[in-house]
């Protein structure tokens, strides 16, 4: 009697289905819930902050602006009501850099970190929806939603300090370019927080414990900030050039005034020995061998020959910064991410 042997056939219905991606994003926010929520809470409490100082501020700056006649001692009292606004918004403008900081270290260094600390990943990896699934899904979904709101709470900065950026009443109008307040706005916030975000993420799957990820987070945010506003940021065009002339208020100036002779460049020194020699009524040639900053000096200067330079970048290149700089940091926090995926897979094998 023989045995008719068949080769068995592999059921495909045996192994599991990976879940649908919906199952992953609802564990997502049971998981990240209290994160999220801490997030939402500081944006909104300073939301609401904004809204309230900024209501102040329009109001204040509506009040000076129709004020008649100008040179009255009630309109005086209004417009210095409006510039306390405005130190007020300056000093605000710093204290909210740190915020996409402490999203990326708060929320984003965890998402990882904390699995891989505390041993929970080894339960998650055997349930259905796949190792690198897991990773990926988590990342995306927080990343998409910090940078959300990161971008709501730009418009509501934006409205708050724009009546900071006329000149009608102080004469000396803000900076769009200035390294306080160019990624507070546009797209930039939102593009740093979801940079900060992904740094963290990376720093929790490398480090694999939550407290030194976050301090990573914090050092590595700070340095790319600083880079950014010190060098990156002021060669994303090449910068104007300006001869014998003023720059408009609202540009951003990138070098002190230099002067050139026939050409070729002029020294300090060679500058306040000619001013000593020629025109000492205007201070020139003083102890510290410098020249005075002051419009007749210049004037002087340019009426005997000296050219004198100025590099700058317009206010009316605020958009195409905002694009240049958002787009590379959406490519960074991109690579980050994807970065943190292989190392799951890679932990995984």
């Amino acid at each position: 009697m023989t045995a008719l042997r068949v080769p068995a056939r592999a059921d495909e219905d045996a192994r599991p289905r990976p879940l649908p991606w919906r199952r992953m994003a609802w564990v997502t926010w049971r998981q990240h819930r209290l994160a999220l929520g801490g997030a939402a809470v500081l944006l909104g409490a300073l939301a609401v902050w904004l809204w309230l100082i900024g209501s102040s501020a329009h109001n204040a700056y509506a009040a000076a602006v129709h004020c008649h006649p100008t040179s009255s001692a009630a309109c005086g009292i209004l417009v210095g009501n409006f510039l306390s606004h405005m130190s007020t918004g300056q000093n605000i403008s710093i204290v909210l850099q740190v915020v996409p900081a402490l999203i990326g270290a708060f929320v984003g260094a965890p998402v990882l970190a904390r699995e891989m600390e505390t041993g929970t990943f080894r339960y998650a990896w055997t349930l259905g929806f796949g190792r690198w699934r897991w990773a990926l899904a988590k990342l995306v979904l927080l990343g998409v939603a910090v940078a959300a709101a990161a971008g709501a709470f730009s418009l509501l900065f934006s409205w708050y300090y724009q009546p900071f950026f006329t000149q009608t009443l102080s004469g000396n109008v803000q900076i769009p370019l200035g390294n306080t307040v160019f990624d507070l706005r546009g797209v930039a916030f939102a593009a740093w927080t979801l940079a900060a975000f992904a740094i963290g993420a990376l720093a929790g799957m490398l480090i694999r414990r939550v407290v030194p990820a976050l301090a990573v987070t914090l050092a590595v945010y700070a340095g790319l900030a600083v880079a950014a506003g010190g060098y990156l940021r002021q060669h994303y065009l090449t910068p104007l050039l300006l001869k014998n002339g003023s720059p408009p208020a609202s540009a951003w100036i990138l070098s002190q005034q230099w002067y050139t002779k026939g050409g070729q460049p002029v020294s300090g020194a060679v500058l306040a020995q000619a001013l000593q020699q020629g025109a000492p009524q205007l201070g020139g040639g003083g102890k510290g061998g410098g020249i005075p900053q002051s419009p007749f000096v210049n004037q002087w200067l340019v009426q005997h020959g000296y050219t004198m330079w100025t590099s700058y970048q317009p206010g009316s290149r605020f958009w195409p910064f905002q694009w240049i700089e958002g787009g590379w940091l959406l490519a960074l926090s991109a690579l980050l991410i994807a970065a943190a995926v292989w190392l799951v897979r890679r932990r995984a094998a």
